[in-house]
Order: structure tokens, then sequence, then C-alpha cells
């Protein structure tokens, strides 16, 4: 899937979509990741929020693109080996966001991710990153409020599953 700069509407500064996208157009470091949701017994919709293994931040399932799978596939895998969820993916992006992904020795990239809705149905007790990470499920406000990429924020308040 080719990524255009109509595609950045979700990147609130300009400067910072240009700056993550090379001379054809492509993001210079496209990750991908999954809004993993559900509705709890009252219909409430719940966000999934899981922990970075590096910073303990609150954070978004996501990782690289892979072989042989579209992006929407790719992040589907990112919430079962992080989260160990899986249920019903819907292949349109949500948006995208950027955030700077620290490389060790004070090196950082500028990174690019597009993100895929996955509504959770089943959570298993073993999967492969289980005990290295901690989640919690909480309402699209609390979930806003608890992640630190300002354009994740966004998307999270935005969500609606019901609309089309």
């Amino acid at each position: 899937m080719k990524l255009l700069m109509e595609d950045f509407t979700i990147v609130q500064s300009r400067r910072s979509a240009v700056a993550a996208m090379t001379k054809h157009g492509q993001p210079r470091s496209l990750q991908v990741a999954a809004l993993c949701w559900r509705r709890n017994q009252r219909g409430k919709i719940r966000i999934l929020l899981i922990t970075s293994r590096d910073t303990g931040r609150w954070v978004i399932p996501k990782g690289w693109p892979m072989h042989n799978r579209s992006h929407a596939e790719a992040a589907e895998r990112e919430a079962f080996e992080e989260a160990g969820v899986q249920g019903n993916l819907r292949h349109e992006s949500l948006g995208l966001f950027t955030y700077r992904k620290q490389l060790g020795r004070g090196r950082s990239i500028l990174c690019v991710v597009q993100v895929f809705a996955l509504e959770v149905q089943t959570r298993l007790k073993k999967y492969p990153e289980n005990g290295q990470r901690r989640s919690v499920w909480l309402s699209r406000k609390k979930a806003a409020r608890e992640v630190r990429e300002p354009e994740l924020r966004t998307l999270i308040r935005k969500f609606n599953p019901d609309a089309r």
C-alpha cells in the first residue's frame, strides 16, 4: 500500500510529516499498529493499552511491516504477539501518528505509524510476549490521556467503530 502526503491528515505538524517522508513520498520508518478495542457489559468502548518494553510508557501494539502480510495483517500479528489478543480486523487505516523511536546511545528516528482497528474477541493466556508488558482496558478519554503521542491521543479520542 502506497502512503501519500494526503494520508497524513492526522499529523498535526506538516513539518514532522514532511521530515518523515522520502523524496518518493514514502515514510522513512513506517510501522503498523493495532488499536485494540472491545465493548464492556454496558456497551461502552474500551481501548487496550500495553506498556512498552523499554520505557514502560503506555502504547498500543505496534511493529514493523512484515513480508507476505498486508499492513493491517502485520498490525494484527503485533497485537497477538504483544498483547495476546485476537479478533475482527478492519483493513482500512484509521490514520497515522508519528513518534521518535529511541535507538540507544542518544540516537533516534522519526517513525510514522499506520493504525488499524481490531475488535478484540479473545484474550489468550499464552502468547509470545506474555509477562513482558502490563496491560489495561480504559475508556477512550482515559486511554487518550495515558499515551504520550498527541496524534495518537487524537486518533483514540475520535475513534468510533460504528462510523463507516
